[in-house]
């Protein structure tokens, strides 16, 4: 532990937070890409958000342009690029975007230093913490997603469907990335990220049904599988965390804790943001010809979306930061709370409403916006953290 803190209280601004953090304690630990740890914090507080990132972060935005505008082309101008995509399907995802995201959890989530997560929990103020994270993503989020989408879709109710589910859907898999590019808490992040996969399978189906049928009245059948949802959210989140749970404590007996800090570390580092370009790429090249063909109804979704991400993600921002947080755990709480688990989304998606209608497209929408929009949100975090001199 970094220090003594209070157990029955947050975290202030002047305390060290409650738990262990991925701090570089070796030149092996600061790795390039997209998992440069370094704290705002820790920079000068006359230092820009831009010169605080990695070299490869710095230009992500324009890899990830990149990376778009070569998957809406590959999607429109490549005969048979979408049908091959969607041949293979791995728990109701694309293969290929299956791949991604697990390409793209697996290093983040070998940093997480399993080992000490017992004395996390020790502590009284990390409840405090879950308890606040849980309000926000299982409360104020899919609630406020739902208002927007009836305030911009009155009259298109299989859009408004789609985007419901993506609101119902907690991220726990891209929000790792945006996390480690801000320079938030992977430990923390993991924490939060295992709290609501194990939440999506007890509240996704029951809270989709009260919200579409009740709420909402919408017309025809809604037959959630808690079956599908359970498969998603283990899939996506169990196999690259058993996989890095393995890797670390397997390679550390093996071979040291040094050689995996100096070497397996920085090996996979830089997976994590070839696993995102992958992704985004694939992604877009999947719905590449809905994006063009249906761009009335993509602008409809967009407006919400954007609303919702920017809204939520600055109301968590400041909340945490009235609450005397430190500024990794608020923004971990702000991208968490703003993050939303898309596969399941289109998952659910499709096997309730099928490949082809409206709420499936609604949910793919979802990624194309949530992408940009909170890269974006990783600059501003950095800025906003040197101009309050937010420190841990």
């Amino acid at each position: 532990m970094e220090g003594d803190t209070k157990p029955d209280r947050f975290p202030s601004t002047e305390q060290v937070r409650v738990f262990p953090v991925s701090a570089p304690n070796s030149d092996a630990e600061k790795v390039v890409g997209a998992e440069d740890q370094r704290d705002v914090s820790t920079a000068s507080p006359k230092q820009s958000a831009f010169k605080s990132l990695g070299w490869l972060d710095r230009f992500l935005a324009v890899w990830i342009l990149l990376a778009m505008i070569i998957g809406i082309l590959l999607g429109n101008f490549v005969p048979g690029t979408t049908d091959a995509l969607q041949k293979g399907q791995f728990v109701g995802v694309s293969v290929p975007i299956a791949v991604g995201l697990l390409v793209m959890m697996y290093p983040i989530l070998c940093k997480v230093r399993y080992e000490t997560l017992h004395e996390i929990f020790s502590h009284r103020g990390i409840w405090k913490q879950i308890a606040f994270s849980v309000f926000m993503n299982w409360v104020v989020a899919p609630f406020l997603m739902l208002a927007l989408a009836w305030a911009c879709l009155p009259d298109e109710p299989e859009l408004r469907t789609g985007l419901i589910l993506v609101g119902l859907g907690r991220c726990i898999a891209m929000v790792l990335i945006w996390t480690s590019l801000a320079g938030g808490d992977n430990e923390y992040c993991a924490i939060l990220v295992a709290v609501n996969s194990i939440l999506q399978m007890i509240l996704f189906a029951p809270l989709a049904v009260l919200f579409i049928r009740v709420i909402s009245h919408e017309s025809g059948t809604l037959d959630i599988s808690y079956e599908v949802v359970a498969t998603s959210v283990g899939t996506f989140l169990g196999i690259p965390l058993g996989a890095a749970m393995l890797s670390r404590f397997g390679l550390r007996a093996l071979a040291g804790p040094g050689w995996y800090d100096r070497v397996f570390l920085r090996f996979v580092a830089p997976w994590s943001l070839i696993g995102l370009l992958y992704t985004i790429l694939v992604l877009f090249a999947y719905q590449g010809q809905q994006v063009v063909h249906q761009i009335v109804s993509v602008l409809r979704v967009a407006v919400p979306l954007i609303v919702y991400f920017i809204i939520i993600f600055f109301v968590t921002l400041w909340a945490t930061h009235r609450c005397g947080f430190g500024y990794a755990l608020g923004t971990t709480q702000s991208f968490t709370a703003a993050s939303n688990n898309f596969e399941l989304a289109i998952a659910v998606a499709i096997a309730t409403y099928g490949p082809n209608s409206d709420q499936a497209l609604a949910s793919t929408v979802g990624p194309l916006i949530e992408v940009p929009v909170l890269l974006g949100l990783v600059y501003v975090v950095k800025w906003v953290g040197n101009r309050w001199a937010w420190k841990d």
